[in-house]
């Protein structure tokens, strides 16, 4: 029945249901999957031929966004004579229609050129096939609907691998971040180095200048200071990263990293207050 919605979607003009009329023959299981395919198209009106009203109630009653029009057998063709797409779908153990049935039908809405679709979902064929020489008329039917299945199939196979390429490239993304988690420590302590040596001299400097400097200057020193810092580490810090931007692998992201823990000692580094504890720890020992 989906296959049988998406082959009519693939056949109709371009403005597909929306001005499309459209009848049901049948109201079976196969009819209650069709008026559930047909609505998720954006299909909001159809007719439903059956022999029984009880079945069109219920589907009433279960499909409440769409409007379902009830149709006894004996309006049958009428009721074709009346719609562009005609969806069968009974379990009749002969055709409904032939060729003399349908060639005299009036023609269908502005928007079909006069064509009529009809789409069999039916098992033995509800159209007999001689329907499809009618020039007013184009017929498919569970042939029709295997060659669907087969391209959807198709597709879906090829979104999966489109898919897995992307669960592949976001995968790497996510490795490469966590990988790069490895150089937030030493971007930490080599922060910390640079600020620890900046206070110091900062501090030295601003001794030096004696105590009539001005808040205003001892701000200036201060920026100042920070600014050659910042300046000074932005080339190291650029090595340290790894992302899109950066054009380089973990492992020379991490060689970077060791290149750098080295240079500056940061392995061995401890920070001021870390050192303060320490000794702090050892004073109190018994």
């Amino acid at each position: 029945s989906s296959a049988a919605v998406e082959l009519a979607s693939l056949k109709l003009p371009g403005f597909g249901f929306s001005y499309a009329r459209v009848l049901v023959i049948g109201a079976g299981k196969m009819a209650n999957l069709l008026v559930k395919h047909l609505i998720s198209k954006g299909c909001s009106r159809m007719t439903i031929v059956n022999r029984s009203e009880q079945r069109v109630i219920d589907l009433q009653a279960e499909f409440t966004e769409a409007k379902l029009l009830f149709r006894p057998l004996d309006q049958m063709m009428r009721c074709i004579g009346e719609a562009d797409l005609v969806f069968t779908s009974t379990a009749s153990e002969a055709p409904l229609f032939y060729k003399e049935t349908v060639e005299h039908l009036p023609p269908t809405g502005e928007h079909f050129d006069g064509i009529r679709y009809f789409i069999d979902i039916s098992v033995p064929r509800n159209v007999a096939s001689c329907v499809g020489d009618v020039t007013s008329a184009r017929v498919y039917n569970v042939d029709d609907l295997k060659e669907v299945v087969a391209a959807n199939k198709e597709e879906r196979r090829r979104k999966v691998l489109e898919a897995q390429v992307i669960i592949k490239e976001e995968l790497q993304k996510f490795e490469a971040w966590r990988d790069s988690l490895e150089t937030v420590p030493t971007i930490k302590k080599l922060r910390a180095y640079a600020e620890r040596i900046r206070q110091e001299e900062m501090e030295k400097c601003l001794s030096k200048m004696g105590d009539n400097v001005s808040t205003k200057n001892k701000k200036l020193v201060e920026e100042m200071s920070r600014a050659i810092v910042n300046k000074l580490l932005h080339g190291p810090m650029t090595y340290l990263r790894c992302d899109d931007t950066s054009g380089r692998t973990i492992n020379e992201t991490l060689a970077n990293m060791q290149a750098l823990e080295q240079m500056f000692n940061l392995k061995s580094d401890i920070s001021v207050l870390e050192k303060q504890l320490r000794e702090w720890a050892e004073n109190i020992q018994p």
